[in-house]
């Protein structure tokens, strides 16, 4: 799976502003609403109902929110990286300063399962997580998913 495939250029917000775990999910919302052509409040409330199940904080300054919404005819994603980490509930206790959401259609199953464990697995790398923070360009972002899931593909 190619992770840049999943996240739109629009869908990429860098040096955003957030001081709580609601807002970063604002911040994503938004993100996805422009990206993916939906309101912003249904995928907010999407992600709060998820968040409510259990955080999606994976460690390292890493969260992975997630959701099923109608509208969707495919798994996408959006990646927000904000200026200053905010408490997130997350596995290790950090702060989180980037978030890679997915999103997927209701009828979707296998898709959506392989794309939160392509995120996952690639978000584990600290080298992957330093150059996503010390990016400046949406598309220097797009480009470390590229290079990431080649490197993936041939281990």
């Amino acid at each position: 799976m190619d992770i840049s495939d999943l996240l739109a250029s629009e869908g990429v917000k860098l040096r955003a502003g957030a001081s709580s775990k609601r807002q970063a999910l604002h911040l994503v919302a938004g993100a996805a609403a422009q990206a993916l052509g939906l309101t912003e409040a249904e995928v907010f409330e999407a992600l709060m109902e998820r968040e409510q199940l259990g955080s999606t904080g994976l460690g390292c300054g890493v969260a992975v929110p997630h959701a099923r919404l109608t509208g969707l005819d495919r798994v996408a994603g959006v990646l927000v990286r904000l200026d200053q980490p905010v408490a997130y509930d997350s596995v290790d206790d950090r702060p989180v300063d980037v978030l890679f959401a997915l999103f997927a259609p209701p009828s979707d199953g296998t898709e959506h399962l392989r794309a939160l464990a392509a995120v996952s697995r690639a978000l584990r790398s600290s080298e992957l997580r330093e150059r996503l923070r010390q990016a400046r360009t949406v598309d220097a972002v797009r480009a470390l998913f590229v290079k990431d899931t080649a490197a993936v593909a041939a281990a």
